[in-house]
């Protein structure tokens, strides 16, 4: 799309090819920043892995988008197990090369997502215990566990050399926007 052809409010950002969440902060009527606090940590995470390892192109389909973002910050470990488990579980079969230590931090990843979400109860989250204690736990696992687990299943994805990497990656953001 050029730029004479963006829709309106486009034309309010500050340079002609936005991260998909600094449109986000616009639409949302929030200061400019990659980091909307109208949208869900992880997902935030997961979108700047997306535009990060998308070509110049792949960025710019991200933009219709951007409303779909808005309004999905909400706390809880569902939301935030579910985004992990579906970037994991995408990582895990995707064709790319993944060195032992990455399959086993998302192996754990997905154990816990898992955990999380009920399905997975042998597992135990030896972290959440102590952190819930002081009242720490769910915002914890959605801020920093999950954000991090989330991202290093994109860069794992995106690394996977089968096919069109920029369909792949949106394809992903869009079953995570679908899953919040």
């Amino acid at each position: 799309m050029s730029r004479t052809h963006a829709p309106a409010y486009y034309a309010r950002v500050a340079r002609p090819d936005p991260c998909v969440l600094e449109v986000v902060s616009k639409l949302a009527r929030e200061p400019w920043t990659d980091r909307p606090e109208c949208v869900h940590p992880v997902l935030g995470s997961i979108a700047r892995m997306v535009h990060d390892h998308s070509s110049k192109a792949g960025r710019r389909a991200l933009l219709p988008l951007a409303p779909a973002f808005i309004g999905t910050a909400h706390a809880g470990f569902e939301r935030s197990a579910r985004l992990v488990a579906l970037c994991v579980s995408t990582a895990l079969t995707s064709a790319g090369q993944i060195s032992p230590d990455e399959h086993t931090r998302l192996s754990r990843a997905h154990q816990t997502a898992l955990y999380f979400l009920g399905t997975r109860p042998d597992h135990a989250a030896w972290w959440l215990p102590v952190l819930d204690r002081v009242g720490l736990g769910e915002p914890f696992y959605r801020t920093f566990v999950a954000t991090e687990h989330a991202a290093e299943a994109v860069v794992v994805t995106a690394r996977a050399t089968d096919g069109d990497n920029d369909v792949r990656l949106r394809r992903l953001l869009k079953q995570c926007l679908a899953t919040v």
